[in-house]
């Protein structure tokens, strides 16, 4: 099931510069973490995005890619914050949680006709 919603590079430039560079060169992990960050979005929004990933428009495209990356990112800068500078993993774990929280609220209100297509 993952990597369906975003890419690991997106989930990585959300974590920093300063993120550990053990665990993004971990593809395990972040495989895991996708995996966990695709079952939330799903469990949230009591919708299966990622079964039906392929019909989806762009606009909904974006924002679940948007939501899980931010989800992703977090575990990042949660798995070790030694080497943020002062206040910085605080700072991008705010910014991702709201990112993600908004998003959710989103795609929980999400209706198929709030996209029109061309």
């Amino acid at each position: 099931m993952s990597w369906t919603l975003c890419t690991s590079g997106a989930a990585i430039l959300k974590a920093g510069t300063h993120a550990n560079s053990t665990i993004i060169a971990s593809g395990a992990s972040l495989a895991i973490w996708s995996t966990e960050a695709e079952g939330r979005i799903e469990a949230e929004t009591r919708r299966t995005w990622v079964a039906n990933y392929s019909t989806l428009l762009s606009g909904a495209k974006g924002i679940l890619a948007d939501v899980c990356s931010s989800l992703i990112a977090m575990n990042i800068i949660a798995y070790d914050t030694t080497g943020y500078l002062t206040r910085e993993a605080d700072t991008l774990l705010n910014v991702n949680d709201e990112k993600a929280s908004r998003g959710l609220a989103i795609l929980k209100d999400f209706e198929s006709h709030t996209f029109k297509t061309p």
